[in-house]
């Protein structure tokens, strides 16, 4: 009989060994250039799937209670027996994602977890698998939470969002063009790119999984650009070739911060407010970002801008 951990387990197997594949062939094509394919990006990304396959058999997830209460006060008792109903439940999933993939970037006690996976300085298939160790800690499921209060299984629940990152899978990547109509709709490896990239210019954008209308609705949306080439990785871009430090240097820099704190309110702050807020007034948020990034080229000589 095959079970759902079987399936979970082929999986991941397939996007593991398809990511190798594309790692192959593009150290091939990139074994003369200026930036070569970097395989330590992928052997971090292998160490982190391998830890969180290990963690999963630690009963450890914070999202746990608080599905059990959801179901036990549920207004009612979804059965998915029509295709309606399944699109139903796509969609809904789909906001859901939506707002735990946008809170993963704007609150930063889920940022510590979600910068593990925005960490690579090039964008890989590879990349789509490293997701950080503290997701089951921190609890970030309960974003998926309302569907279960409105009476769909947790189980079904989890296995709904398994697919759409599943999905996401073929998303990382730098070598598929722009899908045309497609755009308007899907979340594509082009827009996607724009979601990994630390380009002022897109920082915060396109936190849809497998569309991007409420990326569009809720005005997220950004298009890649020619004249903006993607630069891939963090603001400030992660070095170290060490998965310990990969995985927790943003929880220590976090932890830091608020046994610095002072108060027990700028404590509160140093976890709630998006990555880069700073007390002091030196913020490097995404706002504080933009305006910096718009104020260099008010300055650059007219002679200059567009070299």
């Amino acid at each position: 009989m095959v079970t759902t951990g079987k399936i979970a387990l082929c999986a991941t197997l397939f996007v593991i060994a398809v990511s190798l594949i594309e790692a192959c062939v593009l150290t091939r094509r990139q074994r003369n250039s200026a930036m070569p394919f970097d395989w330590y990006e992928v052997w971090i990304s292998l160490a982190d799937v391998a830890g969180r396959k290990l963690l999963a058999l630690l009963p450890l997830s914070l999202a746990t209670p608080i599905f059990a209460l959801a179901w036990d006060h549920r207004i009612f008792t979804v059965t998915l027996n029509s295709a309606l109903m399944v699109f139903l439940l796509f969609i809904g999933q789909e906001f859901c994602y939506y707002w735990y993939h946008r809170a993963s970037h704007r609150i930063r006690f889920f940022w510590a977890t979600h910068a593990v996976h925005h960490s690579p300085n090039q964008l890989t298939l590879s990349s789509a698998y490293r997701l950080g160790l503290t997701g089951k800690l921190t609890g970030s499921a309960m974003f998926f939470a309302p569907l279960v209060w409105l009476g769909v299984r947790p189980e079904i629940v989890l296995a709904t969002l398994s697919f759409n990152l599943l999905y996401q899978f073929w998303l990382h990547n730098t070598w598929t063009p722009k899908l045309g109509w497609l755009e308007y709709v899907f979340n594509t490896p082009s827009a996607h790119r724009v979601h990994h990239a630390s380009n002022a210019d897109y920082l915060d954008a396109n936190f849809g999984g497998v569309l991007v209308i409420f990326d569009r609705l809720f005005r997220t949306y950004v298009e890649e650009r020619a004249d903006e080439p993607c630069r891939y990785g963090l603001t400030t871009p992660t070095r170290s070739r060490n998965p310990l430090v990969v995985e927790f240097e943003h929880w220590v820099s976090l932890a830091r911060d608020v046994m610095s704190a002072g108060s027990v309110w700028t404590a509160i702050r140093n976890v709630m407010l998006p990555p880069g807020w700073h007390v002091d007034g030196s913020s490097q948020t995404t706002e504080a970002l933009r305006q910096q990034d718009l104020a260099a080229r008010r300055t650059v000589p007219v002679s200059t801008q567009g070299r």
